[in-house]
């Protein structure tokens, strides 16, 4: 039996009363894995198979050609179809569900499955590297710690820190803005963007890494690293510099349909697709090019050249930090296992596009209009932008569907190059082994020598469901280890066994937000593909095999069991009630606030959607005062009670950045002040209600919101903050814009929706009423 960390060494020397007639034991530094090979394990986000120039894409990728070129490149790789349970599977070597991460952390319940609360059973690799010898460093994105541990009060065990990693600088959550980040370092959050007109998070993150390897090769020469570098790119929004999106210029106004030809095309050249396969068909709900309006396709193609230069930015800072390694002569002892992305390409930024990310993540598909008349934002801080439903179709060629799809292979299968030179003789090979990301875990474990132990800080250990690749670094033509792969998401849900594969796509389109469907209902329909002739599945042989299709079904139930994957849930499922899982908030609807809490995530702050509420503030100014009193949100969508240029109290309610709704007051004399926002909910998901304004007991501005954000602010991370705006903007004011006065409490109060119309409508009146007696 194996266990770690392994007990202290006991003294060896002998101990006296005096110094002098006491004998020393020298003590030792741990080089257990003195000459070990190094690792770096890189993931990027929502990058489809055929996006990458290696694989046959669009887009020049140096980086991944770099590792293939040294190395292999893999074309039957798989991840599960979405973010947090890739990541989870990746670094535990388990299934999603098993691990408890059915779906991303956001939209967890209280099912094993999804409660996003990942167990000590399973620990991470990293975890168990670094008890065997490895310095341990995570860079980029995590996205795997339950909502309700995002806050400073932590716990801490689930963020990178308490998984393994002795070094994390990133961001916690799902996405970020890459020219404004909430940033933490290790468990801080940071603002390296401030006073910087040249900042860039992945810039950011290569370097970061790149630092923690120089400095961790001079102080610990005889330890080796494992360095997992997920960068936030390629998920919305697509933010980078004009200069890298004015390479791809022009290169898409033929459209996606041209375009995914055009990748199918070299993949049949460049062999990365074996010779006869299909390319599969555009589902119907994906409009073809031509079909189009003119008019946005201008829109469209711009979009699609920011996603351009987008990938190729992220790929260059990959290339930074291999450069490094081959600057520092390690490079060739380093095991590079380049994942290019968590699931396939991204088809969530709707029919038209995206210009605000929070408009798809609330349920709300922008106007093509108003992307055509904000065509100079995309790529930059005034908005989030998201490529077409088209373009990620493309960009998953030859495959069926995207992201989110965890049916078909445009969901889950992804490119890897994966590159050791001391270790791997192949150079530029491709290998067509099936195999999942949980594969990877015992891979880096053979290749590090290490034994997986049967203990992990006093917990026995669920076992391992990967296989490891290491065969096939020497073999090309070895046979599969992995026979056997279930895939499930949001409903959407395979089984692979032997070379065949029984898909059923669910029925709920990835960029609609809100739809569900009956599970086992007539949408759902069954297919059968022979994968092992058929690598594209574009024959469906359910009318011809049944009985081949009822024993797939049969193992499909039988993993689900195995695995934990029940119950079935889809985006319709209820997360409410005993459905939901903690809040750090629970039993709290008010909670008063200071200058202290800056940088608060929107899962640790009092819940004002979908609900009447109050915000009270109360404030000493002095003569031309200014300044945030407190914020939620950024320039995407949240709210925002500040004294503009002329002191005067102002609360602005930002609608998914389209819509701006302000009420403003008399300028403020200085001296003490209490400051009123008081909100009335029509009731019902995303309706509207009425405001007011009030100070010092009087009303001074009132208003009328004709709709509310429903969901979530900001999912790139931007926060709740008293004293200043540590984001974008929420409203039409400087960034940061620090208040001058001085605050004594900002109170949020949550207020109890009445059980029934006429309730809300008696208190509704009453407000009214109090406002005319002011």
């Amino acid at each position: 039996m194996t266990d770690i960390p392994k007990p202290s060494v006991s003294f060896a020397g002998h101990i006296e009363r005096l110094f002098k007639d006491s004998t020393p034991s020298p003590m030792s530094l741990n080089k257990q894995a003195a000459g070990a090979p190094n690792v770096l394990l890189v993931m990027l986000d929502d990058v489809g198979f055929g996006t990458c120039s290696t694989f046959g894409g669009p887009i020049p990728t140096p980086g991944v050609e770099r590792i293939a070129a040294a190395g292999l490149k893999y074309n039957q790789f798989h991840t599960t179809a979405l973010c947090s349970p890739t990541r989870a599977s990746l670094l535990t070597g388990r299934n999603h569900h098993s691990v408890h991460m059915g779906g991303i952390t956001e939209i967890s319940n209280s099912f094993p499955a999804y409660d996003s609360a990942m167990p000590p059973e399973t620990a991470t690799v990293a975890e168990i590297l670094k008890h065997n010898g490895y310095s341990t460093g995570c860079f980029g994105k995590w996205h795997l710690t339950p909502a309700w541990e995002q806050n400073p009060a932590g716990p801490f065990e689930r963020w990178p820190t308490g998984m393994g990693f002795e070094r994390f600088y990133g961001i916690i959550g799902a996405e970020a803005s890459h020219w404004e980040p909430a940033v933490y370092d290790q468990t801080t959050p940071v603002e390296p963007h401030l006073g910087r007109d040249d900042y860039h998070l992945t810039e950011d993150l290569a370097e970061k890494a790149i630092e923690w390897i120089a400095k961790q090769q001079v102080s610990a020469p005889d330890k080796p690293f494992f360095c997992y570098f997920a960068p936030a790119a390629v998920h919305a929004p697509h933010h980078v510099a004009p200069e890298w999106i004015d390479k791809f210029k022009g290169q898409f106004d033929a459209g996606w349909d041209a375009l995914r030809e055009e990748i199918y095309q070299r993949q049949l050249a460049m062999g990365v697709i074996p010779r006869g396969t299909a390319l599969t068909e555009r589902p119907e709900q994906v409009p073809s090019w031509d079909e189009y309006p003119d008019r946005y396709k201008p829109v469209a193609a711009r979009l699609m050249e920011v996603f351009a230069g987008f990938m190729a930015h992220t790929d260059a800072q990959v290339e930074k930090v291999l450069q490094h390694l081959l600057e520092q002569d390690i490079f060739d002892n380093t095991l590079v296992v380049y994942l290019t992305g968590d699931n396939g390409a991204s088809a969530e930024g709707t029919v038209h596009g995206a210009w605000s990310a929070p408009s798809f993540q609330n349920g709300v598909h922008e106007d093509p209009e108003w992307l055509l008349a904000h065509m100079h934002d995309f790529g930059s801080e005034r908005c989030e932008n998201h490529v077409n439903v088209g373009w990620a179709w493309t960009l998953d060629s030859p495959f069926q569907w995207m992201k989110q799809v965890a049916s078909h292979f445009g969901g889950t299968r992804n490119a890897l190059a994966v590159s050791w030179p001391k270790g791997i003789a192949a150079r530029n090979e491709l290998r067509e082994q099936f195999h999942h990301v949980i594969d990877v875990f015992p891979t880096l474990l053979e290749v590090a020598g290490v034994t997986m132990p049967d203990k992990v800080n006093g917990i026995s250990q669920d076992p391992l469901h990967g296989v490891s690749m290491v065969d096939t670094f020497s073999d090309a033509q070895r046979a599969s280890a992995r026979t056997t792969q279930y895939f499930e998401i949001l409903g959407n849900r395979a089984i692979y066994h032997d070379g065949w594969m029984a898909s059923c796509f669910h029925g709920r389109l990835p960029w609609v937000r809100f739809a569900g469907f009956d599970f086992d209902g007539e949408q759902e329909v069954w297919e059968l593909y022979h994968v092992a002739e058929d690598f594209s599945q574009s024959v469906d042989l359910a009318a011809v095999q049944p009985q081949k299709l009822r024993e797939l079904q049969a193992l499909f139930e039988q993993e689900a069991e195995r695995y934990g994957v029940y119950p079935l849930r889809d985006a319709s499922a209820r997360r409410g009630g005993d459905y939901a899982p903690p809040q750090s908030l629970e039993g709290h609807s008010k909670i008063t606030y200071g200058p202290m809490h800056q940088r608060w995530p929107e899962h640790g702050v009092v819940n004002l959607k979908n609900t009447s509420y109050r915000i009270t503030a109360a404030v000493q100014t002095q003569q031309h005062c200014t300044g945030v009193i407190a914020c939620q949100g950024g320039n995407m969508a949240g709210w925002s009670l500040y004294l503009d240029a002329d002191s005067r109290p102002t609360y602005v309610y930002n609608w998914v950045g389209h819509e701006l709704t302000t009420l403003v007051g008399d300028p403020l004399t200085p001296g003490p002040h209490d400051i009123l926002v008081n909100y009335v909910h029509d009731g019902g998901f995303a309706a509207g209600g009425d405001l007011a304004l009030c100070v010092d007991g009087k009303r001074v501005a009132e208003g009328r919101l004709e709709r509310t954000v429903p969901v979530i602010f900001s999912m790139s991370g931007e926060t709740f903050d008293v004293g200043r705006d540590t984001g974008s903007p929420v409203g039409k004011y400087p960034h940061d814009y620090p208040f001058s006065g001085e605050i004594t409490g900002v109170t949020l109060e949550r207020l109890a929706e009445p059980s029934d119309e006429v309730k809300r409508q008696e208190r509704k009146a009453k407000f009214q009423a109090s406002l005319s007696a002011q």
